[in-house]
């Protein structure tokens, strides 16, 4: 079915996303207001009319997590009593995705309980972008749009042009998407060997391939307090490794991610807006933010006019605005 009407709406997650995302589609930011009461429950409303509409909630569920997730099923709620046509939660960075599976006893499977949370509120559709375990699509019993932020990050480092590049994945899950950046950048690939030690700390042991007198790429989803990352690095520092890059889609940086970063061998880290990056991190001078706005508003058309999305999967260069 295709829909006449399209509607943006966006809670305080990340305002200046949905902004661009709105620029490209040539249309305005529905009319909305996320507030508190003086309790701290989440306070919505949306004025603008959206009956019958394609809705689209961008609504990254970034820190604080909590708050933010409940902004995302209000407004999903409250598009389902106003009799939208359509829902589609656009969730940049999903969080609540490191629990995937029962791991040990006595733990729950948090991505499934807010995979049912979101449809329960009544989204028809997810559109998201690099999620911490590629299972969690199936989480979900509504359809899942799951795009790949590499896409912003091969064209970056292809004009970069790094000579003698390894691809380094910093742990052995990350070895599909370390091996998906060597392919596009026609570089050598690099695994680290990594023990997570606590939720904000891991230890790495050994490397798998060659970084001797070459420039390194290191590529992750997400950075969170960047023990891992930062402990990559200096092996790969201590291995003869030359220039060290970062490429990770979600800047979270919690904890002490900055402090970590400061004080670590890396020459730059490129990073996506899918969260909005904090002021520290915004003083930090090695850090380069890339935009995935055209990516996420394409996205968004070829939903809208019940095209096919499939080919946003495939590296085929720039997208063209409506």
């Amino acid at each position: 079915m295709i829909y006449n009407n399209i509607q943006i709406l966006t809670g305080n997650a990340n305002p200046a996303l949905a902004r661009g995302i709105c620029d490209y589609l040539h249309k305005p930011l529905a009319d909305s207001v996320c507030d508190k009461f003086p309790d701290t429950e989440t306070d919505l409303k949306v004025n603008s009319d959206v009956r019958g509409s394609d809705v689209f909630i961008i609504q990254p569920t970034c820190p604080p997590v909590n708050e933010h997730l409940m902004e995302l099923l209000l407004f999903c709620d409250t598009m389902r009593r106003a009799s939208a046509g359509r829902i589609t939660t656009v969730i940049p960075y999903f969080g609540y995705a490191r629990k995937d599976r029962k791991d040990e006893g006595r733990v729950p499977i948090s991505a499934k309980l807010v995979a049912n949370l979101i449809t329960k509120a009544g989204a028809d559709r997810v559109l998201t972008l690099d999620l911490h375990a590629q299972q969690i699509q199936g989480f979900f019993d509504i359809p899942v749009d799951h795009l790949y932020g590499s896409k912003v990050q091969f064209s970056y480092y292809r004009q970069l042009n790094l000579p003698n590049l390894v691809v380094v994945s910093p742990d052995v899950g990350g070895v599909k998407m370390a091996r998906a950046y060597s392919s596009a950048l026609h570089a050598l690939l690099a695994v680290v060997d990594k023990r997570r030690l606590s939720p904000d700390s891991a230890e790495v042991g050994f490397l798998i391939g060659d970084v001797a007198g070459k420039n390194v790429l290191i590529v992750d989803d997400l950075i969170a307090t960047a023990g891992t990352l930062t402990e990559a690095a200096k092996l790969l520092k201590d291995k003869g490794a030359l220039d060290i890059y970062v490429a990770a889609t979600h800047p979270i940086l919690c904890g002490p991610a900055i402090e970590r970063l400061r004080s670590a061998p890396i020459k730059l880290i490129t990073v996506t807006d899918t969260v909005p990056l904090s002021q520290q991190a915004k003083e930090m001078d090695n850090i380069k933010v890339l935009s995935v706005v055209p990516l996420l508003g394409e996205a968004i058309r070829r939903i809208h006019k019940d095209e096919s999305v499939s080919s946003l999967f495939i590296d085929t260069g720039e997208y063209q605005a409506v």
